[in-house]
């Protein structure tokens, strides 16, 4: 079996999880090296009331990953992971790290978490649309995307479930293999429709399916879709049917939520939600989750 190597670029918090923190950690447990490049390095995630921290820029990007190609260790990377990054300059500079990785392997899989915002809200310039439709997606054989990503980078509102499967087809007519809406309001309120779209080179359709889960209390947590992103980019690398990845991402993804519910603080009397610091993902302590996920929700086949 081929040596299962992720880089890994995307964001870093000394404490709590999202970006790197996220994905390390899961990825080690399915078996993977990952090596990191943390595209930004901050106290805490942007939540908290205060943010200190560094973003790398994108000569600092080429210089790191300069180093690896001069010692002759891009080569060994089977999968390339893109979640958060901070500049637009920073992104572009991504597109040289891809078309490098595949001409040294290329059979590397780039999986391309294009991170801008969720619920209508940019995290990032607006600039970083083009620049992910343009250049990046084109070069991505995986993709998660939310809803508002998925609508932002192929110009269609999602409302319908027509409108979602119109949404992954545009991704596969811009050479992706495997697309995945991580999570939609379709069957809102109270669940969360996921969205996956498999195109095999020996079948003139797409395999499709889709997820429905049912949301877990009321509180938001931090990270959710950067854990995502690794728990499927492991799934599908050791199950041939993106549909079964696609099933024991969430088992994972759901234990994980729960455990961290049941271990939040009561709510006060003025009705006022716990902190951050209380919301953070307890992954470490969901191993046997992730090792071994439970599933309880099967995908359901769509033609």
């Amino acid at each position: 079996m081929a040596e299962k190597r992720v880089l890994s670029i995307q964001s870093h918090v000394v404490h709590g999880y999202v970006g790197n923190k996220c994905a390390t950690f899961p990825l080690q447990v399915l078996g993977f090296d990952v090596d990191t490049i943390n595209s930004v390095q901050l106290c805490n995630h942007t939540g908290y009331k205060h943010v200190k921290g560094q973003r790398m820029n994108d000569s600092e990007l080429e210089e790191v990953f300069s180093g690896l190609v001069l010692n002759d260790l891009h080569g060994l990377y089977s999968h390339l992971l893109t979640g958060y990054i901070g500049t637009p300059e920073f992104l572009r500079k991504i597109t040289d790290v891809v078309k490098t990785l595949k001409k040294a392997n290329p059979k590397v899989v780039y999986f391309c978490d294009p991170v801008m915002g969720d619920n209508g809200r940019f995290y990032v310039p607006e600039s970083f649309v083009e620049i992910y439709r343009d250049e990046l997606i084109p070069l991505a054989d995986i993709v998660s995307p939310n809803q508002f990503e998925a609508e932002l980078l192929s110009g269609k509102k999602i409302v319908t479930e027509k409108d979602a499967w119109d949404v992954l087809d545009w991704f596969h007519q811009h050479g992706v293999k495997i697309a995945v809406i991580s999570s939609t309001s379709v069957r809102g309120p109270d669940n969360l429709l996921a969205f996956l779209s498999e195109l095999l080179p020996e079948e003139s359709k797409p395999r499709r399916s889709t997820l429905l889960m049912p949301k877990i209390g009321s509180v938001n947590f931090t990270g959710t879709g950067d854990l995502f992103a690794a728990l499927f980019l492991a799934h599908t690398n050791a199950n041939s049917n993106a549909s079964v990845a696609l099933e024991k991402t969430v088992a994972s993804l759901q234990a994980i939520i729960r455990n961290t519910s049941n271990r939040l603080p009561p709510v006060s009397q003025s009705g006022e939600k716990p902190g951050f610091v209380h919301r953070e993902l307890r992954i470490v302590q969901s191993k046997k989750d992730i090792e071994d996920p439970e599933v309880l929700i099967k995908a359901s086949a769509h033609s």
